[in-house]
């Protein structure tokens, strides 16, 4: 497995978040079946930069939390039966591994969601690494039903590690 984080965040993190990210990422792989090896790539950015990118690839000029650009197109969410068919598209042909796409997350506003929730910056980076990757397993949270599976799939797979509220 190969996670490449870029921290352009000038936030201090006081704590492991390399490795929380790695464990997040392991656990929601291996909470889905995921029968390959993966990529993924996470950049841990600001407000100004995440809200530039929002309002270029959503059309939404405001900051966010986290983005999700998934490299797959599920038949159906989490089923990775038929992603051999098109290798070219979805496996890095120099390593082998599934490219499951990109995550972006502002620091700066995990560190008041995280103040707002009550909760440590620790669980919340944790939480939207779990929530983006259920987006790259082409999950999304339009509908109640869709959002009440996503929100249980993110929940198991926090709970697995104890990383609690």
């Amino acid at each position: 497995m190969t996670i490449h984080i870029e921290n352009e965040s000038e936030e201090s993190l006081e704590f492991n978040y390399q490795e929380i990210i790695q464990k997040v990422v392991e656990e929601c792989l291996d909470f889905e079946e995921c029968p390959y090896e993966a990529e993924v790539n996470i950049l841990l950015t600001n407000n100004e930069e995440i809200h530039q990118i929002n309002r270029e690839y959503r059309d939404i000029d405001s900051p966010t939390d986290v983005l999700s650009f998934p490299n797959i197109d599920y038949e159906c969410p989490g089923n990775f039966s038929n992603l051999e068919v098109s290798t070219e598209a979805y496996f890095n042909p120099d390593t082998g591994e599934l490219f499951l796409g990109d995550i972006v997350i502002s620091v700066e506003k995990a560190i008041s969601q995280a103040q707002e929730y009550g909760h440590s910056l620790e669980r919340e980076i944790a939480f939207l690494v779990a929530h983006s990757m259920f987006h790259l397993f082409g999950y999304d949270h339009m509908t109640e039903e869709e959002r009440t599976l996503m929100e249980d799939k993110q929940r198991k797979v926090l709970n697995n590690l104890n990383i609690l509220r």
